[in-house]
Parts: C-alpha cells; structure tokens; sequence
C-alpha cells in the first residue's frame, strides 16, 4: 500500500483477503498449558480446516499449507508456520512465509509495478479499489469468521474489521474522482500553475497484529 502524496506509487497486489496478512502463532514447544487444555498444540494432529465445521475455510480459497507471498502470483520459500485459534490452542492450517529472495523479488516486482501504476488515473485507480471492496463484501461473513477464529474475537468485531475495510474502499472510490490541487499564480503572463497529488511510491508497513484486516484495509486504499 502506499499513501496519497505528491510523488508516485507501487501497487503490489490486490488479493489480500486469500491470506490473512497476521497469525496468532501459539507455539507449544516445551510448555503444557492448564486445565482441559493440558496437551502441547504441536501434538495435535488435525487442523480445522479439514474439519466439517470449518469447510467455509476452503470456500476462501485456503488450503492444509498456503503460499504466504504475492508478487503478482502466490508464492514463498521460506518456513512454515501454523496458525492457532487461542480460543482452544487448535491448529487451523499453515502458511509459507517469504524467503530472503521472495522479499527482494517482491520489491522488485513491485517497483516495477510503480511506473505503470502511477500512470494510470485516479478515477480508475479509483475503480480497482472498489472492485477489491466488492470482492471483500461479498465473502465479508466468511472472511469475518476468519478473523474471529484467529484473532480469538467475538464474530461481530471480525465481521465489523472486514467492513471497515469494505467502509474505506468506498470512501476512497468517491476521492478519486475529487482528487485536487491549488492554481497558483505564474511569473509567466498568461499561465498558471497546477498542484496535482500523485501517489507517493512504494512503502512498508507494519500493521497490528490484534487488527489483521481493519489496520490493514486503511493503507490498501490510499495508494
């Protein structure tokens, strides 16, 4: 993501929602937990996404082990970790992280990406934005239910960070169409100047990890 300002802007991919970008890894090595819980996590053998009560998951596009990198298509090439759910310390699935590589090549791609994408007009940079938000909308119980699980919140504030990021999108579909600048005076008779806001490059963030998606979903738009 890369916020608005005079300058020029990368646009990495748009699939954030096939992955969540956080996980509330527990890890269990060496430790027993208390009460009914008395087992370490690492013993237990089935992962809820291939639970009956838990095929929604696949419906997203997850998978046992998922590509955690996108460079313009799925990726990742370094460890694997497991994502828990806190509220029982069950494993949900596993995500592949970037290597060393994966990163440099990402920000390669990516500013590579940069010189067609800050060329392209606000209005229809506007478009992409809110088909990602229409995407979103359309799986936002699902994607909720996700966060719910992994985050350890109650249903409503996971569906609540999805629709923020939905709410941001369209806010940020109807600035594209309003972006503007001052007309300044010139020393050159008959001409003026024109301040036009451009998007400002490539730039990393690091979001919250309690708020995968709303913290997220704000900076996605802004590019």
């Amino acid at each position: 993501a890369a916020p608005a300002g005079r300058g020029r802007a990368a646009r990495p991919g748009l699939s954030m929602w096939r992955v969540p970008r956080q996980l509330c890894v527990h890890f269990a090595r060496g430790s027993r937990l208390s009460g009914p819980w008395n087992r370490p996590a690492a013993f237990m053998s089935t992962l809820l996404i291939n639970q009956a009560q838990y095929a929604w998951l696949k419906e997203l596009g997850l998978r046992e082990e998922n590509e955690g990198v996108y460079n313009g298509s799925w990726g990742g090439r370094g460890e694997v970790i497991t994502t828990y759910c806190p509220a029982n310390n069950e494993p949900i699935a596993r995500v592949r992280q970037a290597s060393v590589a994966d990163y440099e090549e990402t920000v390669k791609k990516a500013r590579e990406a940069w010189r067609v994408w800050a060329e392209v007009p606000a209005p229809k940079r506007g478009e992409i934005v809110r088909q990602i938000g229409d995407a979103l909308r359309e799986k936002i119980q699902k994607l909720g239910s996700l966060v719910s699980l992994e985050m350890g919140k109650i249903l409503v504030e996971g569906v609540g960070e999805v629709q923020e990021y939905v709410d941001i999108c369209d806010y940020a579909v109807g600035l594209s169409r309003m972006i503007g600048g001052p007309i300044l005076p010139s020393e050159r008779p008959g001409h003026a100047l024109i301040e036009q806001w451009n998007p400002v490059g490539l730039v990393g963030i690091i979001t919250a990890f309690n708020f995968p998606v709303a913290v997220y979903g704000w900076k996605k738009p802004s590019q």
